[in-house]
C-alpha cells in the first residue's frame, strides 16, 4: 500500500514538473515571440517574409508603411500583389526578386532605378535584397525580402550627378581645394584654361598656377575662407602650364561639411582675356576719339579765332554803316555758335569719362538764370520768338559752377530756339520747391514737341527730334546731353515731357539748395577795360593771327611785338621785355610750354605776365599750363572782353586772384 502511494506521489509529482516544464517553456516561447516581435517592428529597413509558395506570412511596420498594406490584409496574399516594382526610367514591371530566390535558392537583389509603388499610389524609389529561408536539409521554407525607401539618396545622387556634370562641362574653370591650399578636384575647364590634367595636379598646391607677384593674395584667400568669407569676384592673373599669364575673374567659396564646418573651398576662374582686349581696344579707340576731338577743336579754334578777332577789330570800321554792322553781328554769331559746338564735343566726351571738374561756390542761382536769358534773348528774339522769365521766392543759393549753370541754361535756351518756329513762345520759370529744399527750374516752348518714343531717347548723344535732309534745325544733338550730364554732376536731376507733336516741350531741372546763405558769394562781374598801356609779346605762329591781335592791342593802346617762333619769342623777349607774354601751344622748334619754363628762368621777366593761347581747352591741358609757368589759359577763339578784363586786372593789382581763378 505504501509502495502505491508512494508511486502515486512520485507521479502527480512528475506531472506537476512537467505542467510547470510546459509552462515555462510556453512562457518562455511567448517571450521569444514577443522579442522577436519587438525586433522585427524594430528594424528600419521593410521586411516581408512568405512561405514556400510566395504569400505573405509576416510584414513588420516599416514594410506597412512603405507598401500602404496591413498585415492583416496582406497575410496569405501572394507577394506580387503587395511589393509592386517597377523601372523609374521605363516604367516596365521589374522581376520580382523574392520570387527568382524562392525559384533559385539564391540571395538575390534589385536592379538600379526600381521604384515601389505602393497601395495608395505613391511611388518610392528603393533597393532590396531577398533570400531563402531553408530547413536543417536545405530545403526552402519560404523566403525573406528586406527593402528600404532611398528616394532622399537617389534625389541626392541625381543633384550630385547633375552638378558633376555641370561643372565638368562648364567652359569655366571649377576647382576645389583644401584649408592648406592643396588642389582637389579638376574640372575639364580647368584643363583648357591652365593646360594641367587632373591627375597632374591632384594633391599639389593651388599655388603652382599663382605669379610669383600675386603669391599673397592665396593667404589672403585662405584666411577669408577659414572665416566662412566667401570672396566676390575679382580680376586677376594666373599661370598657365606653359608659363604665359591669363586674365581671369575669379570667385571662390567656402566648402562646408554636413556640420557645416569649412573644410575647403571652390573656386570658379574665367578666362578674360577675350573681354580685356575689347576693353583696351573700346579704351584705345575712346583715345583716338579724344585726340580727333581735341585736333579738331585745336584746328578750328584757330581760323576761328582770326574771324573773331577780325569781326571784333571791324567794330570801329563799319560804325554807322547799317548793313556792314549787321554782316559784321551776324558773322561774330555765327563764329560763337561753332565755338560752342566745339565745345559741346569736347564737354561730352569730358562727362562721359568723369573729369568734368566744377568750380563750385555758393552762389544765387536766380542771378545766374537771369543773366543767361538776358544773353540769349537777342537770339531769340531775332529768331522771332518771345522770351519770358517767371522767377519766385528769391533768392535761391545753390552750391555750384557758376560757368556750369549759366551753361545748362543756355543749353536748354539753345534747344527751344532750334525748336520752336517763329512766333512761338518760350518760358522759363524758377521757383523753390513745395514740399522740398531745391529749386525748379523749367524751360518750355511752344514749338514742335516730341513723339513719346523720342522722350526716351531726348538725352542721348547726337539725338535730335528731327533729322531732315536740310538740316533746318541744326545742331549735334549734344545740347540736352550736356544739360542732364552737367546737372547730375551737381547732384540734381532732370526730366522732360510734351504733349505730342506740335505741343512744345517742357524741361524740368531740380537743383539742391543749400540752407545757409554765403555772404562770400560774388556776383558776376562786370566788364573791364584797362587804362594802362603794356608791353605785350605775342608769340603765334599763324601770321594773321597775330597780326590781328597785334592790331586790336595797338587800338586799345597797347605796344605790341610779334614772333613766329618759340626760339624766336625767347630772342624777342630778352630784346622787348614784356610786361605781358601771349603765347600759343603749338609752336615750331620749342612748344608754348619750352617757352614758359625757358621765360620763367629769366630774373628779368620773372614778374611778366604770361598767357597762354591754344585751341586745347581741356582741364588737363590748363593743368599742363599751369605746370609749365602759365599764369592763365585762353582757349582760341579768343575773348577779347575777357582779354580786356586780365589786363584790368593787372593794373588792380588783383591779377593773382584773378591767375587763381582762371587757369
Amino acid at each position: 500500500m505504501n509502495r502505491v502511494g508512494t508511486l502515486i506521489s512520485l507521479l502527480v509529482e512528475n506531472l506537476h514538473r512537467t505542467k510547470r516544464i510546459a509552462q515555462q517553456r510556453e512562457a518562455k516561447e511567448r517571450d521569444e515571440r514577443e522579442r522577436f516581435r519587438v525586433t522585427f517592428d524594430s528594424i528600419g529597413d521593410a521586411v516581408i517574409v512568405t512561405d514556400a509558395q510566395g504569400r505573405v506570412t509576416s510584414m513588420n511596420r516599416v514594410a506597412e508603411s512603405l507598401t500602404g498594406w496591413k498585415r492583416s490584409e496582406a497575410w496569405r496574399t501572394p507577394l506580387g500583389e503587395i511589393f509592386n516594382v517597377i523601372n523609374e526610367q521605363t516604367r516596365k514591371p521589374v522581376e520580382n526578386p523574392a520570387l527568382r530566390a524562392l525559384e533559385h535558392g539564391l540571395v538575390v537583389g534589385l536592379a538600379n532605378h526600381s521604384v515601389l509603388i505602393a497601395k495608395d499610389g505613391i511611388e518610392r524609389a528603393i533597393d532590396d535584397s531577398a533570400a531563402p529561408i531553408k530547413d536543417h536539409a536545405g530545403h526552402i521554407l519560404g523566403v525573406v525580402l528586406v527593402f528600404r525607401d532611398i528616394t532622399e539618396r537617389r534625389r541626392a545622387e541625381k543633384a550630385q550627378a547633375t552638378l558633376a556634370a555641370i561643372v565638368e562641362s562648364s567652359e569655366d574653370a571649377i576647382i576645389s581645394k583644401d584649408l592648406e591650399g592643396r588642389i582637389v578636384t579638376w574640372n575639364a575647364g580647368s584643363e583648357r584654361l591652365f593646360g594641367y590634367r587632373q591627375e597632374e595636379v591632384s594633391g599639389r598646391p593651388i599655388t603652382l598656377i599663382i605669379p610669383a607677384d600675386r603669391i599673397d593674395e592665396e593667404s589672403v584667400i585662405l584666411q577669408r575662407i577659414r572665416s566662412g568669407e566667401r570672396v566676390e569676384p575679382y580680376e586677376t592673373v594666373r599661370l598657365r602650364k606653359d608659363g604665359t599669364q591669363v586674365n581671369i575673374s575669379l570667385t571662390v567659396s567656402p566648402v562646408k561639411s554636413s556640420d557645416g564646418d569649412v573644410i575647403g573651398a571652390s573656386k570658379i576662374a574665367r578666362d578674360i582675356t577675350e573681354r580685356k582686349k575689347m576693353e583696351e581696344q573700346l579704351l584705345e579707340a575712346d583715345r583716338r576719339k579724344d585726340e580727333f576731338l581735341s585736333m579738331l577743336s585745336h584746328e578750328l579754334r584757330n581760323p576761328l579765332g582770326i574771324i573773331s578777332t577780325n569781326v571784333q577789330l571791324m567794330r570801329k570800321k563799319t560804325a554807322g554803316d547799317k548793313e556792314l554792322e549787321e554782316l559784321r553781328d551776324t558773322t561774330n554769331r555765327q563764329v560763337g555758335q561753332m565755338a560752342r559746338l566745339l565745345d559741346d564735343l569736347l564737354d561730352v566726351s569730358r562727362i562721359a569719362r568723369g573729369q568734368i571738374q566744377l568750380k563750385r561756390e555758393p552762389c544765387d542761382l536766380a542771378s545766374i538764370v537771369q543773366q543767361a536769358v538776358e544773353d540769349q534773348r537777342r537770339v531769340l528774339e531775332e529768331s522771332g520768338l518771345e522770351l519770358r522769365l517767371e522767377m519766385q521766392g528769391l533768392p535761391l543759393w545753390v552750391n555750384g559752377d557758376r560757368t556750369r549753370l549759366a551753361q545748362i541754361v543756355g543749353n536748354a535756351l539753345n534747344n527751344a530756339n532750334k525748336f520752336t518756329d517763329p512766333g512761338g513762345t518760350v518760358t522759363v520759370r524758377l521757383m523753390k520747391a513745395q514740399h522740398r529744399e531745391e529749386a525748379v527750374l523749367t524751360v518750355r516752348d511752344t514749338g514742335i514737341g516730341m513723339e513719346v518714343g523720342m522722350i526716351a531717347k531726348a538725352f542721348e548723344q547726337f539725338s535730335q527730334a528731327e533729322r531732315s535732309m536740310d538740316r533746318s534745325r541744326g545742331g549735334l544733338g549734344l545740347g540736352l546731353t550736356l544739360v542732364k550730364g552737367l546737372v547730375e554732376s551737381h547732384e540734381g536731376r532732370v526730366a522732360i515731357g510734351s504733349e505730342g507733336a506740335g505741343r512744345g516741350v517742357e524741361l524740368t531741372i531740380h537743383l539742391p539748395l543749400v540752407k545757409a546763405l554765403d555772404k562770400s558769394a560774388k556776383p558776376a562781374e562786370p566788364s573791364l577795360k584797362s587804362e594802362r598801356s603794356y608791353r605785350i609779346l605775342v608769340i603765334e605762329d599763324n601770321p594773321v593771327a597775330a597780326k590781328s591781335m597785334q592790331i586790336f592791342l595797338g587800338q586799345e593802346g597797347h605796344t605790341v611785338e610779334l614772333a613766329y617762333s618759340g626760339p624766336s619769342g625767347l630772342e624777342a623777349a630778352r630784346r622787348f621785355h614784356p610786361e605781358v607774354v601771349m603765347c600759343d601751344i603749338g609752336l615750331p622748334g620749342i612748344d608754348g610750354y619750352a617757352v614758359s619754363r625757358a621765360l620763367r628762368e629769366m630774373p628779368e621777366l620773372k614778374h611778366t605776365f604770361l598767357i597762354a593761347i591754344t585751341g586745347y581747352g581741356r582741364e588737363e591741358d590748363q593743368g599742363r599750363g599751369r605746370d609749365a609757368g602759365f599764369d592763365t589759359h585762353l582757349t582760341k577763339p579768343i575773348d577779347l572782353e575777357q582779354l580786356q578784363n586780365i589786363l584790368a586786372k593787372l593794373e588792380s593789382g588783383s591779377a593773382r586772384d584773378f591767375r587763381l581763378n582762371t587757369i
